[in-house]
């Protein structure tokens, strides 16, 4: 456990502009964003495809949503509660979020330096 921390300690001394816009991107995303994101049903010959998030299997006629950058597709349910805490996909890690959205950082970086 002291091993974690004193890495994140280092990183955080070492690269605190780099690892705050990390930590920023992949924060969550907006309710309004979230709900954006494109839902269908699950088809009746969904050939074994699972939820990797709850791992289990998508019946039919329940409604999934899917990420339109990477095409993974999870219950609404489950994706709806990963996505309030992280902006990145569960499975392949891909980010929702765009780099428009670290504006903000950028204008921190300004003031720091």
């Amino acid at each position: 456990m002291l091993q974690c921390v004193f890495q994140c300690a280092g990183r955080v001394l070492t690269q605190p502009l780099q690892w705050i816009a990390s930590r920023r991107l992949n924060s969550g995303l907006k309710r309004k964003d979230m709900v954006a994101l494109p839902t269908s049903t699950a088809p009746s010959n969904n050939n074994n495809n699972n939820c990797a998030i709850c791992l289990a299997e998508f019946s039919d006629g329940e409604q999934i949503r899917f990420l339109p950058q990477c095409s993974h597709h999870f219950h609404v349910v489950c994706i709806d509660k990963w996505l309030l805490s992280h902006s990145s996909c569960p499975t392949c890690r891909h980010l929702l979020k765009s780099n428009a959205d670290s504006s903000s950082l950028h204008s921190l970086h300004i003031l720091l330096a």
